[in-house]
């Protein structure tokens, strides 16, 4: 069954890869671990348990890396490279590049935990996840220059201040700065590590102020677009989790299962267990996915025009790649359900239709139209979906020629937040009324809304 797109490979050949297998017992009981810390010393002892797994998975990335390399240049394997694992012909370059992209598979899945680490240790506050995700992906940790001296402050904020400082380089989703560090008297501090104290970059330590601003003192988003604000809604998250908590359930026996969500959508689930359980052929698994699918989109009320109005959010290969995204392992999930959609062995995706989206909105009172075209293209980061606007009934201005102009609001709404409602199954009420929420101020501006009481939700 093969679950990814077309590769120089085929895809499911990573899934039974044994460094790829072997992995999620590691990561069950690292979620696990981290679930149960509660103190400083325990959140120490985690995250340099899993910078050592980490390292361990990119050294041999960079070794098999140089193997490919070597070998490209008509030279063998350097001495000590890693051994590989896949059964492939070791004289084939192919064999340690799909090694080495084993190796990147592995390292985001266990950056994947040390998303889940930040949030847990910012209280499930997004607002500070939200302010500093905002620069390039991290790149690796193995072989950077000021790793050691990262690693040394982390122990002296521990060992003489009984301090936490967490490694941003450890988790995809902190991506300006290089640690954040709770003294449990001060808000939470991100700082620049240098080993030489002369060799500072003001462009870095203005974004870490512009952060710190935005989130304590309601300043800009780091950027150049000053409209980029953090909105608290004032209200409680509200989710549909415990459906993708059941579905996860039931996919891990039946192989696949589907349901409706309200707040039309639809929600199915593959797990590679329980398909395996099933003993389901290739055949069979597309005649039950096709079959499941269909009945929950009819029930969802988004079946007929699909191919041209449908959209859809998916965990599928989703690990440590988009920084807004809460990590897996945060969800209220059992560890082993969170690893298994950590490593792409049970794979959930969430259908809506944009009208029947924006129809929803407006029974609510809004004014709402869904602008994207129709297609089956793929969202794109910063794509426009829908527009609400709402008029300022009682401002109405009089123009030559007897025009009246009523001025009023527009709210764009882009991907990530549509991406939110799906994946993070709001509640239909609870994402409208925070919509209302933002139109209620009458600014023109970007606004990162974020609700209350998120530790509630997330583990």
């Amino acid at each position: 069954m093969n679950l990814f797109g077309a590769g120089a490979y085929d895809p499911d050949d990573m899934m039974v890869h044994p460094r790829h297998q072997a992995m999620q017992p590691v990561l069950a009981q690292l979620i696990q671990q981290l679930r149960a810390c509660e103190t400083v010393e325990a959140g120490f002892e985690f995250q340099r348990d899993l910078l050592d797994r980490l390292l361990e998975v990119e050294k041999d990335r960079a070794g098999f890396k140089r193997a490919a390399k070597r070998m490209r240049g008509g030279k063998g394997p350097q001495p000590g490279a890693p051994e590989p694992r896949s059964g492939r012909d070791l004289a084939e370059v192919a064999t340690w590049r799909f090694e080495q992209d084993v190796c990147d598979r592995l390292a985001r899945q266990l950056r994947s935990v040390g998303d889940a680490l930040a949030w847990r240790a910012f209280g499930f506050h997004r607002p500070f996840i939200l302010a500093l995700c905002r620069n390039d992906s991290p790149g690796l940790m193995y072989g950077k220059a000021g790793l050691r001296a990262e690693r040394e402050h982390v122990e002296r904020a521990f060992k003489e201040d009984g301090a936490f400082a967490l490694l941003h380089d450890l988790t995809n989703c902190l991506r300006i700065g290089d640690i954040t560090v709770w003294d449990g008297v001060r808000p939470p501090r991100t700082e620049e590590i240098k080993t030489n104290p002369n060799n500072t970059k003001s462009a870095q330590l203005r974004r870490i102020n512009q952060a710190r601003a935005a989130v304590l003192d309601g300043g800009p988003l780091p950027g150049d677009n000053a409209s980029e604000l953090l909105y608290d809604l004032d209200l409680p998250l509200r989710t549909h989790l415990d459906v993708l908590r059941e579905a996860l359930e039931r996919a891990a026996t039946e192989g696949v299962y589907a349901t409706e969500v309200p707040g039309s959508r639809s929600l199915f689930v593959i797990d590679q267990y329980g398909c395996a359980q099933q003993g389901l052929s290739s055949r069979q698994f597309d005649e039950r996915l096709q079959q499941t699918a269909d009945a929950s989109l009819r029930r969802a009320g988004i079946a007929a025009g699909r191919e041209d109005h449908n959209v859809y959010a998916t965990t599928l290969d989703s690990t440590a790649r988009d920084p807004l995204r809460v990590p897996w392992a945060n969800y209220p999930l059992h560890p082993m359900a969170c690893a298994r959609l950590i490593g792409d062995y049970a794979v959930a995706t969430v259908e809506t239709s944009g009208p029947l989206l924006a129809r929803l909105l407006q029974v609510s009172g809004l004014d709402a139209r869904w602008v994207r075209p129709p297609g089956k293209a793929d969202l794109r980061p910063g794509e426009v979906v829908m527009e609400i606007h709402q008029q300022e009934r009682l401002r109405a201005v009089a123009l030559p020629g007897g025009l009246t102009m009523t001025p009023g609001w527009t709210l764009q709404m882009g991907r990530s937040e549509l991406d939110r409602y799906l994946i993070e199954l709001l509640r239909p009420g609870s994402w409208v009324a925070g919509i209302k929420h933002v139109l209620a101020t009458r600014q023109a501006w970007r606004p990162w809304p974020h609700y209350r009481d998120e530790h509630e939700i997330w583990v």
